[in-house]
Order: C-alpha cells, then sequence, then structure tokens
C-alpha cells in the first residue's frame, strides 16, 4: 500500500498525549523537521539584522547561511529515526514502522541524532560533495541543532544500540531529499574553511539559541496541525509540504510570538521618554553629547545617588537603538524588589523609544514575577488579537523529556526564560547570569541579550563569585556585538578595571589605560571611546550635600534618640545587618512610649511573598517619593538590606549598623533623598532642604588600634556571617569616625579606595589582618569558582565547554549566587480540617496562591521545623502534592498547634517558634 513512499515517511515525530484529543494521533517526523526550518528560514531571512551580524561574525553571506543551517535545521531531530524512540510510542498506525521491544530508549533523542551523523552520515556526506574537509569541521552545526532541547548532545554511544538497518536507510533517505531542498545552489566548498570552523564555534551560541526558538515555535499544534495516516498522500514532496504548510504555519506561529524587532522611534531629546524632566543633569547631558560609535560598546556610570543615573542610561539606551546598534534593552538588578520598582518606572517610558505604531513587549523577569498583578494584567494586551485554539500537549518521551511543546506551554508562562527574548525586559541580574552558566536553555537567553542593550545597576552590590560571573557575560555579550552600561555609585578601581578588562576580551582588544585619582567623580567611561574614554562630570546641586555622622556606641542609645526624633514628627529607618538583629530590634522599638503600633513596621526577606508584597507597598507609600507630612510623622522601619538598592525611599532620620563603606553609603543615599520641608512634604526641584543638615547615625564601636576578632560580637554578633572581611569593616568606621563629616560627591572616591584599595591592607590592626587574609583568600576562592562554573565560550555550544562542573542542567541547580542552601516553604492553613493555601486571594489562580504562600527558609531552620509537623498531616501533605502539580518542588508547612508561632504576617518567619 505505501511501498513506493520514501521509508522515511513511516516515522512519527509528534505523538498526542492523550488519545482522546482531537485531531491526528501524531506528526510524521519529516514534517515536523520541516516546520523547524521553516521558522529558522524565517528568523534567518537575509536582510534582518539577527541574519547579517551572524554572517558578518562567521564570514559568509546572509543567503548562505539561511541556505546552510535551515538544512542543519531540518536534520535537528535525526534521533528521532531511531526505532529504539519509534518505541517509546508503539502502534500509533499501521503506516508506521514496526516496534522492535529490544532496543531500549537509555539516551535522549538529541544525542541520538548527533550520534547518527556522526557515525553514519557525515563521512559519506563529504565523500559525495567532493569536500576536503575534517568531519569535525561539520560537528559544530550539528552541535547546535541536535541540542536543540536547551543543552548540546553527550557523546561515546554506539549506534547500533539505537538504529537497526532500516533506521539508517531511512535518515539517508531523508537528507539526501533535505538536501535537495535545500543546498542546490550554495557553495559548500565553505565547510571546509578552516578559520570559518573556529567562528562557527565562537558564534554557536546564537545559533543553539535559534536552533531552540525554531524547534519552540516549530512544535505550537495552534499553528502547526499534526498530519499522519494517509496525510502524507496530500504532498507529491518535502518541497510540496515546505512550501503549501511550513511556510505559511511557521509565518503566522512567529507573526503570534511578537518577538520580531520592533521599528524604532527616532531619538529628540531626553523629555521624549522623561517629560518630567525640566532641566538634566551633568550626568544626562553627558548621555546626551557623548559620540557613540556603531561597535559594541562600554559604558560605566558613576555618580551619587539622585544624580539621574538610570534615566541618563535609558537615553543612551535610546541613543542606541535609534542608532541601530540594538532592537532592546535587558535591565539587571540586583534583588526582585528593586526589579519591581525599575518595572514600575519604565512601564510609563519604555513605549517611546518604539514607533507609536508599535506594541513592543515589556517583561517582568524574576522568580517572582507571576505574583505581580502589574505585570500580569499588562501580559493580557499582548495577545495576538487573531483567536487560536489551545495548545494541546503533546506526548513525553521520558521522565526527564518533555516534548517541546509540553516544555514550551511552561515556558512561555515562564518570564524569567522568555525575558531576554522580549523587547524590554527587567529583572534580576540571575536572569542574565544564567545565559553563561551551563543551566537548560541558556542559549536563548544569550540570543535574547545578543540585540540588545545590557544595563546593569548597583553593579557594586555583587559578591565576588557573581562579580566572577558578571566579567563572563560581559566578555559574552560583547563577543556577539551587544553593548551594556554599568550604573554605580562608586567602583573600586580594581573592579572598574576587571569589568573593561572582561568586555574588551570579548572584542578581542587591549584595554586603554584607565585613571584613579581620587578627584576623578563623578565619572562617566566609555570603552572603547570615539573620543574620550574617560569624562569627569559634576553632580547636580541638589544632591551634592555634606552629611554629617555621629556615633552610637550601644543599642540604648540607638532607642533613645528613635523615641526622641519620633516624638518630634520625623520619620525614622534603622537598617540593620541581620533578619534577627531586625526582629529583635522592632521588639525593642515597639516597647518604647510613643511608639504607636501602627507606625512601626518591619521589613526583611524572611516573610511569605503576600505578607513581603504588602509590607513592600506599604514602604514605598509611606517613606516613597509621594509621601507627605500625613503618611511621615512618627513612622519607624526596621528594615535589612532590603531597602539598600534601588528602593525610592526617604527618611528623616537614618541609622545604619555598620557595613562596608559602599553599603553605608548607599543607604546613606535614602537619607533626605528628595527636597522636602521641615515637616516632610515635598518641595519643588530647586528649592532647598528644611529639614536641616543630613546627619548619618552608625552603630558601630570605636575604630581601636587594638581590636581583635571579637571587636564586633558584642555590638553586632553575627555580622562577621553577612561581612566577613572584619578588616574592610574597621576600616570603613575609622573613615567615617575619624571626621564628623563627609562631602558627596567629593570624598566618594577617597572613602572607596580608602577600603578597598590594594595599598591600605597595611592599616588593619595585627588583630583582625588574620581574618581580613582569609576573608581576602575565600574571595579569590568564590571568583576562581564563578570562573570555574561559567563556560567556557572559546569552546562552542558543546559539552567540552562545560567540562569543569556538574554540566547542563535545570536552572534551579545552576548558582547564580553563593549561598546556603535555602528550601522554599508553603504555608498552609487549615481550613474545615484541609490545607489551604495561607495566601487568599480569590483573584488570584490556586497555584499562583500557593506560591504567594511561600517563604524561603534556610537549610537549619527548615530540617528543624519539618521533624516537628505532626504525623497526621504528613499524609495530608503528600496527598496534597499528588493532586496539586505546583506544590511537586514546594516544601509544605502546616501552621496548627505547635507550629503557629513560626510565623507571623507583620514579623515574619521565626526559627524559635518550633514547639519541640
Amino acid at each position: 500500500m505505501y511501498t513506493d513512499i520514501p521509508a522515511y515517511f513511516r516515522y512519527w515525530g509528534k505523538a498526542k498525549k492523550e488519545p482522546a484529543q482531537a485531531g491526528a494521533n501524531y506528526h510524521l517526523l519529516a514534517y515536523h523537521s520541516l516546520d523547524v526550518a521553516a521558522l529558522g528560514w524565517l528568523l534567518l531571512n537575509p536582510n534582518n539584522t539577527l541574519c547579517k551580524n551572524l554572517a558578518n561574525q562567521i564570514g559568509v553571506k546572509p543567503k548562505w547561511l539561511q541556505s546552510w543551517f535551515c538544512f542543519c535545521l531540518a536534520l535537528h531531530d535525526l534521533g528521532k529515526f531511531s526505532r529504539a524512540f519509534q518505541n517509546l510510542v508503539p502502534n500509533l498506525s499501521e503506516y508506521l514502522v514496526s516496534p522492535q521491544p529490544n532496543m531500549a530508549y537509555g539516551c535522549r533523542h538529541d544525542s541520538l541524532g548527533f550520534l547518527v551523523w556522526q557515525e553514519h552520515l557525515a563521512k559519506p556526506w563529504l565523500h559525495k560533495h567532493n569536500i576536503n574537509s575534517k568531519k569535525r569541521f561539520l560537528q559544530p552545526w550539528l552541535e547546535v541543532v541536535t541540542g536543540h532541547h536547551g543543552k548540546p548532545p553527550v557523546s561515546g554511544l554506539v549506534l547500533d544500540d539505537y538504529f537497526n538497518f532500516e533506521d539508517k536507510a531511512a535518515v539517508s533517505g531523508f537528507v539526501a531529499d533535505v538536501e535537495e531542498a535545500f543546498l542546490t545552489d550554495i557553495d559548500l566548498s565553505v565547510l571546509s574553511d578552516k578559520s570559518i570552523y573556529k567562528k562557527v564555534r565562537e558564534h554557536s551560541w546564537q545559533l543553539a539559541g535559534i536552533a531552540v526558538l525554531a524547534d519552540w515555535l516549530g512544535s505550537d499544534q495552534r499553528y502547526f496541525t499534526y498530519n499522519a495516516g494517509d496525510d502524507f498522500f496530500k504532498y507529491d514532496s518535502l518541497k510540496c509540504y515546505w512550501s503549501q504548510t511550513a511556510l505559511p504555519s511557521a509565518n503566522n506561529a512567529l507573526s503570534a510570538a511578537q518577538i520580531s524587532a520592533k521599528k524604532i522611534a527616532p531619538f529628540k531629546s531626553i523629555q521624549q521618554l522623561f517629560p518630567f524632566i525640566e532641566a538634566v543633569t551633568p550626568l544626562q547631558q553627558y548621555a546626551l553629547d557623548v559620540v557613540l560609535s556603531e561597535q559594541p560598546q562600554l559604558f560605566m556610570l558613576e555618580d551619587v545617588t539622585g544624580a539621574g543615573k538610570t534615566e541618563a542610561a535609558l537615553t543612551l539606551v535610546h541613543r542606541l537603538l535609534d542608532l541601530g546598534t540594538a532592537d532592546g534593552v535587558y535591565i539587571a538588578l540586583p534583588t526582585m524588589a528593586t526589579a519591581n520598582g525599575m518595572y514600575a518606572r519604565l512601564g510609563e517610558a519604555y513605549r517611546k523609544m518604539y514607533h507609536t505604531a508599535e506594541k513592543p513587549s515589556l517583561v517582568l523577569a524574576h522568580g517572582a514575577s507571576q505574583f505581580s498583578k502589574q505585570y500580569q494584567q499588562s501580559i493580557a494586551s499582548f495577545i495576538p488579537d487573531v483567536v487560536i485554539s489551545p495548545q494541546v500537549k503533546d506526548q513525553d518521551y521520558q521522565d526527564n523529556e518533555e516534548s517541546a511543546s509540553a516544555y514550551c506551554s511552561a515556558w512561555v508562562a515562564d518570564s524569567r526564560k522568555k525575558a531576554l527574548l522580549a523587547d524590554v525586559g527587567v529583572g534580576t541580574l540571575d536572569q542574565a547570569l544564567l545565559a553563561i552558566l551551563p543551566a537548560k536553555h541558556q542559549s536563548l537567553r544569550l540570543l535574547g541579550l545578543s540585540r540588545k542593550v545590557l544595563v546593569i545597576d548597583e553593579v557594586h552590590a555583587y559578591d565576588s563569585y557573581m562579580q566572577g560571573l558578571l566579567e563572563t557575560l560581559l566578555e559574552a555579550q560583547a563577543r556577539q556585538g551587544g553593548s551594556v552600561i554599568l550604573l554605580s555609585a562608586t567602583l573600586p578601581f580594581s573592579m572598574r578595571t576587571g569589568l573593561a578588562n572582561a568586555f574588551m576580551a570579548g572584542r578581542g582588544q587591549v584595554l586603554p589605560v584607565l585613571t584613579n585619582a581620587t578627584d576623578n567623580y563623578p565619572l562617566a567611561t566609555q570603552i572603547p571611546a570615539v573620543q574620550h574614554c574617560e569624562t569627569k562630570v559634576t553632580t547636580r546641586k541638589e544632591v551634592a550635600r555634606k552629611v554629617f555622622v555621629e556615633h552610637l556606641a550601644s543599642e540604648q542609645k540607638v532607642l533613645d534618640l528613635i523615641q526622641m526624633k519620633v516624638a518630634q514628627g520625623k520619620s525614622v529607618c534603622w537598617v540593620r545587618n541581620t533578619v534577627n538583629s531586625a526582629k529583635k530590634s522592632f521588639d525593642d522599638v515597639s516597647l518604647l512610649e510613643g511608639i504607636k503600633p501602627d507606625k512601626l513596621t518591619l521589613f526583611h526577606s524572611r516573610f511569605a511573598m503576600i505578607d513581603r508584597q504588602r509590607i513592600e507597598n506599604h514602604t514605598l507609600k509611606i517613606f516613597g517619593k509621594n509621601s507627605t507630612e500625613c503618611e511621615r510623622c512618627g513612622q519607624v522601619l526596621l528594615a535589612t538590606q532590603v531597602v539598600e538598592q534601588s528602593l525610592d525611599l526617604d527618611f528623616d532620620i537614618l541609622i545604619t549598623d555598620l557595613a562596608p563603606i559602599d553599603l553605608v553609603l548607599q543607604r546613606a543615599g535614602r537619607l533626605h533623598r528628595h527636597v522636602r520641608d521641615n515637616k516632610g512634604n515635598r518641595l519643588s526641584e530647586g528649592e532647598a532642604d528644611q529639614r536641616g543638615q543630613p546627619t548619618l547615625y552608625l552603630f558601630s564601636p570605636e575604630a581601636s588600634e587594638n581590636a581583635g576578632s571579637d571587636w564586633l560580637t558584642s555590638l553586632l554578633p553575627s555580622i562577621e556571617y553577612v561581612y566577613p572581611d572584619l578588616g574592610q569593616l574597621w576600616l570603613s568606621a575609622k573613615l567615617l569616625l575619624v571626621k564628623p563629616s563627609f562631602n558627596m560627591p567629593q570624598d566618594a572616591r577617597r572613602l572607596i579606595e580608602g577600603v578597598y584599595g590594594l595599598d591600605v591592607k597595611s592599616e588593619i590592626p595585627d588583630g583582625l589582618s588574620d581574618n581580613s587574609f582569609e576573608a581576602r583568600l575565600l574571595k579569590r576562592q568564590e571568583r576562581g569558582m564563578a570562573h570555574l562554573n561559567a563556560l567556557d565560550l572559546q569552546k562552542g555550544y558543546s559539552m567540552t565547554s562545560a567540562e569543569n562542573n556538574s554540566g547542563w542542567d535545570d536552572d534551579v541547580n545552576i548558582p547564580t549566587r553563593l549561598a546556603e542552601t535555602t528550601y522554599a516553604v508553603a504555608l498552609a492553613r487549615v481550613v474545615d480540617g484541609r490545607l489551604q493555601p495561607y495566601a487568599q486571594d480569590e483573584s488570584q489562580p490556586r497555584a499562583t496562591c500557593w506560591a504567594l504562600s511561600c517563604v524561603n527558609l534556610r537549610e537549619g531552620d527548615w530540617e528543624k521545623v519539618e521533624k516537628s509537623i505532626p504525623k497526621q498531616w504528613q499524609q495530608q501533605i503528600e496527598q496534597l502534592k499528588e493532586q496539586e502539580p505546583s506544590l511537586k518542588w514546594l516544601q509544605i508547612l502546616p501552621l496548627v498547634e505547635g507550629l503557629l508561632a513560626c510565623y507571623d504576617e507583620n514579623k515574619g518567619w521565626n526559627s524559635s517558634g518550633v514547639a519541640l
């Protein structure tokens, strides 16, 4: 009946997960292969910037790249011709090959595809085309396409364990017919060029991202309906299916995805994005005036808090977009809270960078973005006008190998992975760092960054490990032609040169000499420079100020100060270094006479997400830029580092625990941040603040010359777990206490280099020198671990690029930060004898309510409380996990008798609340 059709038409590529689903039971492998190739064909349109840039980087013509790579994409699923794979869903149809039970599916089909190419197809193919080339010259292309499920294929397999004679013949016939469709008029001798081979490896990361994206979109059944059984008689050949079905369907899928480059609005002025700006700051004027290059470039903008760094950065972004060097932007921040704040700010401006007829997408990218109602409501505005049928699920191949469409459904809703493909993304730095770690789908993230300006805020806020990863990210971004803008209040010279060196390494160039003068601040740096590499700028007069420093050497003095200032109607914040310290101080302040309970707030990281959101919003309302006398009067905030970065907060009185100097300066930026009258009401820009000279109260011991290892123990217990270098803390205290004030910006560079400079170690007391040496050694080890964990970009998209670590695993197992193990614990209430989410929000899906109920606990805290869960609830917890897939990877803590004291909505997690 079907002996006259090619053998490759007897293999399924997609199979329905549920037989009851409407439509055909399966989709032919040959057709699915062309579906994916069709997406690649459109993504690599020779007229598109993506194709032009890649072709130029590799050293080939755009049309050649489109034809050759789409031929390779059509081979992405060669591993499914394996009888071992076909055995997974046997007896789908009499038209398909028969099962062969003795062949076990012991390896993923992506690796099997690479195997059959390397061991069965490569040499005959080279011989057929008389290409004088080694087999390895083709290897990068096939690693890229067969690694379409987010990680490269593995090697070392035996062909005959997975493919029988009939399978091999089908594979050969399929490749020959695909070749006829794509390669009839291109010069294949290019493949024997060794220099091309090297460049392909170097830029294989973007090609891998295209392969992942093409497979994701090409697996969407809303556009690529199943063709099975007699269906293959509708088409005379692969060419017929390609023109009549694959390409039109691909056009529809790509259009609906809305990931194509948008038309940019010509840049005219800074007021285009920020109409509220009446007079630009000096840093913003630099962003308007600096001569830009069409080549990848790095900007480092250093200025005090309130100097308009964000607006300056986005002005540069818009100018770079208008110049044609990028299509979008990703803004990376240190925390989810800071990302939320930036998302709200950017939502008012980002569309003005694009033509009015465009609908550019704005994505919030971090682990809790699904809980932002503002973001979730925005998603609906990007749904295509065309109503399409819902995506149905494909058959999963095995437990650890979802089909592309099954993963696609989750992935589309997972903004963390989608974010870097959006036109504009705002999120944590972690989402960008995953692009250079051996994390599943990292190539898709890297592809998303390739035509973006990467803006990284609060660069000084990252530890040695993240700094090491950041250097690799900058190298990767420069390598693939992207620009970077780094923002910071101040950068230590060693950090500034390290980041600049990494970027220039990605360009294959040498870094020019940078200066380290103490008066060289505020500073704008452009590398490579068109005119001037370093440009000193002035600070706008409203934020240039003298900050007085007052020493508080006991907790009682702090409490007395808070009580006095509240009586005067002032708003007060005490920034503590640990959660336990913040909680203790919250209790102590609550006992003070004159402190009203409704005007006392505790803000730290150990809250369930729903409570943290409530407290964050409350904090922004009470202390934010629009707060008034009525809201601010007598308010007290006990907080940890969550208020340290990027939140636009303003306190009349600021008390801080001793911390490294850069963080103290950052905290000081929340003191008299806005211009206000003596009661706390906002004044117009240009007027003088009426609250008196800003005073930073430093809670710290004296910086005595005979300080020993117990120097901080009594006053700031556990501080060494947060800031382990006691020498740096001593230097910070000395610099802040030796004079009663400091001037910003004049003293900024002196203060930073006075703690982080290479020549200050000799000033540290002997009693702290051993600790400081060990802390510096630990930082070097952390940097070494970062470079060990990061991908070796030179080796290209291959398993060999991750040989130094555990390898390409899911995101949750790839560390972007070094920290102790934590658990996401969902709190549960008991309602009518059943466990229900702690977060009760009828406007949210139940799965979201469970996620909003989560609090992150340290390993020790969870292990302690887990043992105390009453046995009668343990069985219900297991049943609940089976019933609700969203709970599969969460721990569940029932707030029942004996455990109620573990959590309080206003205080958060209480590790001592377990009734043992």
